[in-house]
């Protein structure tokens, strides 16, 4: 994959930062970038107008929020049909994640619960009743090695 063009080594280093820390302020960015605010402001937002920058988000600890069960279950239909998927992605507010992917299985999907029993409930009352939905196959995460969702930014490294 060719870097886009907009991508200089500022514009990198920005998004390197605002992933480790979206909280710092523009003077912050700048001042780890030598860059004065107003400029800086304006290479984030061109970044956020370009949809490098989707979204600010805080990252919520599970465990806190009493969630100890992460399960990732592969999901594989029965039918294909194209209104068939789209109401099965439209039933999916109450997971975490969802890939649609290539191989034996159709979606991915990582779904947090409280416990065992509650994913189990969650698994026979949610999972099985989805449109279409023939077979599912549940993996469970004994321990998040990685989970901080942060993307390698290309020519970062040239900094």
């Amino acid at each position: 994959m060719t870097a886009s063009p907009v991508l200089d080594r500022t514009n990198c280093a920005l998004l390197d930062l605002l992933q480790e820390n979206a909280r710092l302020t523009v003077a912050e960015l700048g001042g780890r970038v030598s860059l004065t605010s107003s400029p800086c402001w304006r290479r984030v937002k061109r970044l956020e107008e370009l949809g490098l920058i989707r979204a600010y988000r805080a990252i919520l600890s599970s465990e806190q929020l009493g969630y100890g069960v992460t399960a990732f279950v592969n999901v594989m239909m029965g039918d294909h049909a194209q209104h068939v998927l789209r109401q099965f992605e439209q039933r999916l507010s109450e997971i975490v994640s969802c890939h649609h992917v290539s191989g034996r299985y159709d979606f991915l999907l990582e779904v947090v619960a409280v416990d065992l029993k509650s994913f189990g409930e969650f698994a026979r009352n949610v999972l099985q009743a989805l449109p279409g939905a023939k077979e599912l196959y549940s993996s469970f995460s004994l321990k998040a090695v990685k989970d901080d969702r942060i993307l390698p930014v290309p020519n970062a490294g040239a900094r």
